[in-house]
């Protein structure tokens, strides 16, 4: 691959996807795309990069994206932001939301969707405080096959044993062959869509907490100021944010302030300056789409 069909590469996924490739990941490139190149018989990197150039192949430039832009994910990963949700944003909610008994979640880049469905845990382990609450939870990936392998809820034995507890794992999975299976219970709690955060996302409507975790590390600085501020706009002044380990809002947006002494975990700027807002009156019907009522 020369320094030209490199640079071409970086413009086609940062247009593409977001994603910023340093000039340090060309191994990563041709790691990720020789199998492609390989099943769709071309005979070098260089020949898949020529056959982007000319275009008109959607089916390649989408596979291109998503083997560039498909990343690892395990249950309860990192453990913090899931204790914030249980100890700091559930509360909240629960208080907050009082009136209405609704709870809506959106995890973007929800990936093969072990973060949906370790929320989905957490808020069946708490069955006692939501019961009777209407529960929305949203998991949005550009990559279509991730999605689909989230929707199956289907993982092997390797993927449950990172970051799963045992006993979690008894209760709320069922053994297939050498897979294990989400129970379909909490199958039903999500709704799964395809979703690109370069592009406007105000249709998918308002949610009480968004996890954006290890996502905007790979935008470059106008980018993430960008997906922040429509983020923001789906929050309600008391929503919560959340962020991985290694990404801040600050120098980036004003929109959000980080909740003092909790790591990644982030609220609107009015949230953080006003004391505890009761429930918001008159929620529309249409963000109750796609909600699973907790028993």
């Amino acid at each position: 691959m020369t320094p030209m069909e490199f640079d071409f590469l970086k413009t086609f996924l940062k247009t593409r996807s977001g994603l910023v490739l340093s000039n340090d990941k060309q191994y990563l490139v041709e790691s990720r795309l020789l199998p492609i190149a390989r099943s769709s018989k071309l005979e070098t990197l260089s020949a898949l990069i020529q056959s982007l150039q000319k275009g008109g192949n959607r089916a390649l430039e989408t596979e291109v994206v998503e083997a560039m832009t498909t990343n690892e994910s395990f249950f309860f990963r990192d453990k913090t932001p899931f204790e914030h949700f249980k100890e700091t944003m559930l509360p909240a909610m629960l208080q907050n939301r009082a009136t209405r008994k609704q709870i809506k979640i959106w995890c973007a880049a929800a990936s093969t969707g072990q973060e949906p469905y370790s929320l989905a845990i957490c808020l069946k382990e708490a069955a006692a405080k939501v019961g009777g609450w209407r529960i929305r939870i949203l998991g949005t990936d550009l990559s279509q096959e991730v999605l689909e392998k989230a929707k199956t809820g289907l993982y092997s034995q390797f993927e449950v044993q990172r970051g799963l507890p045992i006993q979690l794992l008894l209760k709320y999975f069922d053994q297939k062959g050498d897979m294990w299976q989400i129970n379909a219970g909490l199958r039903a709690m999500i709704e799964w869509k395809k979703l690109n955060l370069l592009e406007q996302f105000s249709h998918i409507g308002e949610f009480d907490i968004v996890f954006c975790r290890n996502v905007l590390i790979y935008f470059d600085q106008p980018t993430k100021t960008e997906i922040l501020e429509r983020i923001a706009k789906a929050l309600p002044d008391d929503g919560f944010l959340v962020l991985g380990a290694a990404e801040t809002v600050v120098g980036l947006t004003d929109a959000f302030k980080p909740v003092p002494g909790k790591r990644g975990l982030f609220q609107k700027k009015q949230a953080a300056q006003t004391a505890t807002r009761p429930a918001l009156a008159g929620a529309t019907s249409r963000l109750a789409v796609g909600a699973t009522t907790l028993r």
